[in-house]
């Protein structure tokens, strides 16, 4: 664990620090009722593990609740993500709610409270320099791109959004976004784009 990773503001650090490790006392509760639902309905593992990458490119494992099931098509190949998610999965994920184990990810200094989202480590080679600087900061459970418009961008935009965060990160706009944040997961807005779980792959430019 990382207590001041490289190239995090100190400020931003402290506040991630404080603000997570006060808010998973409060939720822990509620943690255990969705471990708890997961595995009825899901059953193990109740986490999703996956490699994304981090700061400056730098791979780990995120963690988050699992939405779908394992079921596979009759020929035994997997389905696709639109069709393995679960009731209860769409649900957690139309608040947010599968993603609070990253908060774990926000304690261990993988991630901050605010920040470019990590998507999938193959997306590396894909991005163009620009496109790339996303990586200058820790990823975010939520940011820029997320309180403008989420999935329902395209990713030509999100990158733009992402970029522009890169540039004009501050402590208060953190404060905004996650104020922001938390009216758009009420709104529930671009949780998906239509015929997919979260969104297309990203095949480059």
């Amino acid at each position: 664990m990382l207590l001041m990773p490289a190239g995090v503001p100190f400020s931003k650090r402290w506040f991630d620090l404080l603000a997570t490790g006060s808010g998973l006392i409060v939720i822990s509760p509620f943690l255990l009722v969705i471990a708890l639902l997961v595995w009825i309905f899901h059953g193990a593992p109740i986490l999703f593990l996956q490699k994304r990458p981090g700061y400056k490119g730098r791979p780990f494992y995120i963690f988050k609740f699992r939405t779908m099931n394992e079921r596979g098509a009759p020929d035994g190949s997997r389905l696709p993500d639109a069709k393995r998610i679960t009731p209860l999965g769409r649900f957690l994920r139309a608040l947010s709610l599968d993603e609070l184990p990253e908060l774990f990810n926000v304690l261990r200094g993988e991630m901050s409270l605010v920040g470019p989202r990590p998507l999938l480590m193959q997306y590396l080679e894909r991005y163009s320099p620009e496109q790339y600087r996303r990586h200058d900061v820790l990823p975010g459970i939520t940011g820029w791109a997320q309180i403008n418009g989420r999935n329902a961008l395209t990713w030509e935009d999100k990158f733009n959004f992402d970029v522009w965060y890169v540039d004009n990160w501050s402590f208060w706009l953190d404060i905004k976004i996650l104020l922001l944040t938390l009216w758009k997961v009420v709104k529930r807005e671009g949780i998906s784009q239509p015929g997919h779980a979260t969104a297309e792959e990203f095949m480059g430019n």
